[in-house]
């Protein structure tokens, strides 16, 4: 018998972050979160997300043991300022029995009847800067610290319960040494004359910090045009900075600005922390620290996380720049694999900056909807 059961305490909540633990054990691409830092994210005093989101957390038992895991979202901004009616549901993993999945999709439906929701999509975050998707291709691949990795099994327990494909993502990477970069380089040269635009390069986080706001404002007009978008707010925006900004290694991070000193164009590129994350094992201490500083200053592996660019400015060339500043910092570091985070399959203009790198599709993800 399958027995639903409400996360309320701090005891609940670590079982909760652990379940995955025993569900991918020994499995070679699941990458574990830190648990501190995912037990924080739940917290309504630790994460400023709650200020506009409601979330419940559920974990589904069979003989007093965890069999699966769902959080059930509304996320207001997205309800009442956009008027897109959905029920999100994320945090989605379980064992291999479609009744499982059905008693924790039946909770998530109930819920969004009973706030009069149109419909369920998921499995995705909190918002747009969360984890989105869950894999339907690509399974032999390590994951990332900024995806979900589940079993095969997931997408058909989703398609049994009725739920249909509402947008899928790719994911893809290429080889550094293949990138032919003095076409990037003339262009490049050309677009700052001309536009007058200056690139600007960090050797400390301590540096960045004073343009992260700044930097949200472009993040913002480059994204808010997607469906996928939700508005951040600002005190979303300085959780990210205390958390996020000193765990990415500062030199990967890009500016350019216009001649009047402002912020038109920013890249954030990650080390790939997965192997790090691994060895860690969902502990900071006494190793997974170790493991996480060396990754950050030595990885081979590297994440294109965002790229934003102001409206004006784009379709002017302005990646050119940005490639070439990476260019320079990925050949000092010895980078060798470029990785791609996962983008809309049918957002062909970002995929066309990528095309010359001749990137090769290594993963593919979806959100699913069910009606209500």
């Amino acid at each position: 018998m399958i027995k639903l059961e409400e996360v309320k305490n701090e005891k609940e909540l670590k079982e909760f972050v652990k379940f995955p633990f025993s569900l991918y054990k020994n499995n070679k691409c699941w990458v574990p979160p830190l648990i501190k830092d995912e037990i924080k994210s739940f917290k309504k005093d630790k994460n400023p997300v709650f200020k506009n989101v409601d979330a419940r957390i559920f974990v589904a038992k069979r003989n007093n043991e965890i069999v699966g895991r769902i959080v059930a979202i509304i996320n207001h901004n997205e309800v009442e300022k956009q008027g897109i009616e959905k029920m999100r549901f994320g945090w989605f993993d379980v064992i291999d029995d479609i009744k499982v999945s059905e008693a924790l999709i039946n909770k998530v439906k109930e819920i969004g009847k009973e706030n009069n929701l149109e419909f369920i999509e998921g499995p995705v975050g909190f918002n747009n800067l969360d984890k989105t998707g869950v894999l339907v291709e690509g399974f032999d691949h390590i994951g990332t610290m900024i995806t979900w990795y589940n079993h095969p099994y997931y997408k058909d327990h989703l398609e049994q319960l009725g739920f249909v494909k509402e947008k899928e993502y790719i994911e893809n990477k290429f080889n550094f040494k293949d990138v032919e970069i003095d076409y990037y380089k003339e262009v490049s040269r050309k677009i700052k004359e001309e536009l007058e635009l200056t690139p600007k390069n960090f050797t400390s986080s301590k540096e960045i910090m004073p343009y992260v706001d700044e930097m949200f404002e472009v993040f913002s007009e480059t994204y808010s045009k997607l469906s996928t978008f939700v508005p951040i707010s600002d005190k979303q925006i300085q959780h990210f900075k205390k958390k996020y900004i000193k765990l990415l290694n500062p030199e990967f991070i890009k500016f350019i600005f216009d001649k009047n000193g402002r912020i038109i164009s920013f890249a954030i590129v990650m080390p790939s922390f997965s192997k790090a994350l691994q060895k860690a094992n969902g502990k900071l201490f006494p190793f997974g620290f170790i493991h996480l500083l060396r990754a950050k200053k030595v990885s081979k592996d590297v994440i294109f996380y965002l790229i934003g660019i102001k409206t004006e400015y784009q379709s002017k060339g302005l990646t050119s720049i940005i490639f070439e500043e990476y260019y320079n910092t990925f050949l000092e570091k010895g980078v060798e694999t470029c990785i791609n985070t996962p983008m809309l399959a049918d957002n062909k203009k970002i995929q066309n900056i990528w095309k010359p790198f001749k990137p090769v599709i290594h993963k593919r993800r979806r959100t699913y909807r069910l009606d209500l």
